[in-house]
């Protein structure tokens, strides 16, 4: 863990390291053993008014990408990570290599993205969230 810890402290500036120090407890690779504490609402995906829940089919994978499905499901069993799903909603999933040859599992939501209502919030405009920044030059 500290050999973790170390690195990720080695790729940042002195001020973020020193923080991520003091709470490296937060930083543990070991698994909680359950999931998040329940929230006040449920996650809901909205779709465009007349759109169904798409459903895609799953194309066929090798026998590594398979084999890391299986390892991933087992792991999230294990640790009690993967309920019941209830949703209407299917997705294919790929796999791309990883740098190190390793596999990283992918899900495909173009489908489901073309038929979400998207959230979009009134954001400040930049040149006018900087002057939060800049310390007042008046007397």
């Amino acid at each position: 863990m500290n050999s973790d810890i170390d690195k990720l402290c080695a790729a940042v500036p002195n001020d973020l390291a020193n923080v991520i120090r003091k709470h490296a407890d937060i930083f543990s690779r070991r698994p909680t053993g359950r999931l998040p504490h329940e929230r006040d609402h449920d996650h809901k995906i909205e779709l465009e008014l007349g759109a169904q829940p798409t459903v895609r089919t799953q194309w066929r994978l090798t026998q590594p990408e398979l084999d890391e499905i299986r390892r991933l499901l087992d792991y999230l069993a294990r640790e009690r990570f993967r309920l019941p799903s209830t949703s209407p909603f299917a997705t294919p999933i790929l796999f791309t290599p990883k740098k190190d040859g390793s596999l990283r599992m992918c899900i495909d939501y173009r489908a489901l993205n073309r038929v979400t209502i998207k959230s979009r919030y009134l954001s400040r405009m930049p040149t006018n969230s900087s002057t939060n920044f800049v310390k007042p030059n008046s007397f």
